[in-house]
């Protein structure tokens, strides 16, 4: 989790003669009045974009043909660049011109009469690095309204450049320190002039990371003179940046796979019984599919695309076994405070016509970024605080196979759904299991697949929303085991040949599963597979470690296609099924049960609200570490391994 304090250079007093330098003695902020060159009829073919089509540099876009607004034959400084906008690109950037609306309706105070005729000055900021697909959607507090009254034009003028400076100009950093573990490192704001003031001290760790506001252009140095390192970064954007090297997600290791497996078993035994402790219900499935909306989608993607490189490694020391952090690095940008609290609430309201009551944010976790060889563990999450929750794809890149989420339903089928950079995943995160245990394979050269989760619960209900079932009869109600056809005859479902499923770059078998039955979507898995009892779980973790899985014969086998399209059986090593009969193995069962409840207990929140107190901006784990660790250490982290946070995933 990042915790950070939000600071804005703007109240350190040093800061503020800085500022007020740069607006009186240079050009940076506002230029002198230039006619200007730039007029666009098309999003795609007037702007710049660079080799991956994404936005070069930031714009600042404005309808043409307006002599009475201050966007006039104005120049917007270095760093942006200004278009004027007509035609189709007007359209798409400002579909409410004229129309005394607001952007996408989501701004009442800035909307007029009806019939008040709308002679509104507007204007927008497109941000580096949007995705050309998405160019020319931006989120509303990019957009800016001048006044519909008899104000002078000096008047309009001050106003939007106040506008362009506070929304445009102002942007969010976050620095983290894994340069110097022993002190913290200094970090500096760089004059004009060349001299530089010290703006904070960053303490080690991603979990110290510092957040505050700056403006595109400034530069900052940190130095640590005994060590001698030293770096300069200039903002061109909203920015996540580390300093020195992280280390390595696998910092703690498992003696032998014997280890692994038993501390896999006991996870998912947990989890299995976990998942069946929630009766409420939100919808019939438990997940459905859906889509951002473009504007979000754009300012999300631009984000990571802008900060791609500045990827750490996750810190999972303390955290459970959910990712495979012993195989394979998980990778981790920080996104800042106040957009992650535009992200929560916008996507709030996603979540709240899907699941059919009003819903409050508890937690946003990432961005995480997996690579070669990642897994997920079959798990469901935090119970007071993860009801309802989105799983959002920002980006992905040379994938060898789809790499499904997997869903199980309120009557335990298992679904599958394939997601493309601008999907998500609607889920019930506290009921439903979910997971990716099929490996993230890549083409040559490697893979990213980079994801969002963001959580909510129930306004009205608090951290006991899951025993409130008043509403339930207003809700879809949920397929139960036994309710449909594919319960008892698998061949109720067929997979169609969609062209995917023969295919090298397929060898997972990811395709369209017609059912009988509508009520159970477009997504059950092309194995068939359902879970009957908890050790289905581990049997299905086992199967899936190899990629080329496709499911289970009848006798339960499980089966694999080769590159060469053949069909074979493979014995899975430690198979559940055989060992179900070894008493002994019953019995280490029994064991590692009963070592999991002692761990359990002693790692568990003894306050409701230990996972709200802990995403809170303010660090509370930090600031009030006496009380949090002593009644919070599930939340604050500090579960030894192998104990079950129920960390987003």
């Amino acid at each position: 989790m990042t915790t950070a304090r939000s600071l804005s250079i703007l109240t350190n007093t040093p800061c503020v003669v800085a500022i007020a330098f740069l607006l009186c003695n240079s050009n940076l902020i506002f230029g002198a009045h230039a006619e200007i060159s730039e007029h666009g009829s098309s999003i795609e073919n007037d702007l710049n974009f660079d080799e991956n089509n994404k936005i070069e540099s930031h714009y600042i876009v404005f309808p043409a043909n307006r002599p009475d607004c201050p966007t006039y034959n104005w120049d917007p400084g270095s760093h942006f660049t200004a278009m004027a906008l007509e035609g189709d690109a007007l359209s798409k950037v400002f579909p409410h011109y004229r129309t005394g609306e607001s952007y996408l309706g989501r701004d009442e105070e800035n909307e007029l009469d009806e019939g008040e005729e709308d002679d509104r000055c507007l204007a927008a900021c497109l941000e580096k690095g949007t995705d050309i697909s998405v160019a020319g959607h931006t989120m509303p507090h990019y957009h800016y309204y001048g006044t519909n009254d008899d104000a002078s034009l000096s008047e309009n003028k001050s106003d939007f450049e106040s506008w362009f400076f506070e929304s445009c100009k102002k942007v969010e950093v976050c620095f983290i320190n894994y340069a110097v573990k022993e002190r913290t490192l200094p970090v500096y704001w760089i004059h004009p002039n060349g001299s530089r003031r010290k703006q904070l001290d960053l303490e080690y760790s991603e979990r110290k990371t510092r957040c505050f506001f700056s403006f595109v252009g400034h530069s900052f140095e940190v130095e640590d003179e005994e060590s001698g390192f030293l770096e300069r970064v200039k903002i061109e954007h909203v920015t996540t940046i580390a300093f020195g090297t992280s280390p390595p997600s696998s910092s703690q290791r498992f003696d032998g796979r014997e280890e692994l497996l038993d501390n896999v078993k006991v996870a998912l035994a947990h989890e299995w019984h976990k998942h069946k402790g929630v009766p409420r219900t939100f919808s019939s499935l438990g997940f459905a599919k859906g889509r951002l909306p473009d504007d979000v989608f754009a300012n999300m993607a631009a984000f990571y695309y802008n900060n791609r490189h500045n990827v750490v490694n996750e810190e999972w020391e303390g955290k459970g076994l959910f990712v495979n952090w012993w195989e394979t690095d998980v990778k981790f940008v920080a996104i800042p405070w106040s957009l992650k609290k535009l992200w929560q609430l916008r996507l709030m309201e996603l979540v709240s016509d899907w699941a059919g009551v009003e819903v409050e944010e508890t937690s946003m976790y990432g961005l995480r970024q997996y690579e070669t060889g990642a897994r997920l563990l079959s798990h469901v999450d935090r119970k007071p605080t993860h009801a309802v929750s989105l799983i959002v794809n920002i980006a992905q890149d040379n994938l060898a196979n789809p790499w499904p989420v997997e869903v199980f339903d309120h009557a335990d089928r298992l679904h599958e759904v394939d997601m493309e950079a601008g999907d998500i995943v609607y889920y019930e995160s506290a009921k439903n299991l979910h997971s990716r245990n099929r490996p993230l394979t890549c083409k040559r050269g490697g893979c990213r697949f980079i994801n969002l989760f963001t959580h909510y619960r129930p306004v009205h209900d608090g951290s006991k929303w899951f025993s409130n079932l008043d509403d339930m009869s207003n809700r879809p109600p949920p397929l139960l085991d036994g309710q449909s056809a594919f319960d008892t005859d698998a061949s109720s479902c067929k997979l169609l040949d969609d062209g995917r499923n023969g295919t090298v770059d397929n060898l997972l078998g990811i395709g369209t599963v017609q059912c009988e039955d509508q009520r159970l979507g477009s997504y059950i898995s092309p194995t068939m597979f359902k879970l009957k009892e908890e050790g289905d779980l581990y049997r299905w973790w086992l199967a899936t470690e190899d990629a080329n899985f496709i499911g289970f014969d009848q006798n339960g086998e499980a089966m694999y296609k080769e590159q060469n399209g053949e069909v074979v059986q493979k014995k899975l090593l430690y198979d559940h099924k055989e060992k179900k009969i070894d008493e002994s193995y019953v019995e280490d069962m029994r064991k590692l049960k009963q070592e999991f409840q002692n761990v359990e207990h002693a790692c568990s929140d003894l306050n409701e609200n230990c996972a709200l107190w802990a995403s809170w901006e303010s660090n509370e784990c930090e600031r009030n570490s006496g009380y949090m660790s002593h009644n919070c250490p599930a939340s604050c982290g500090h579960c030894k391994r192998g104990s079950i946070t129920g960390d987003e995933l």
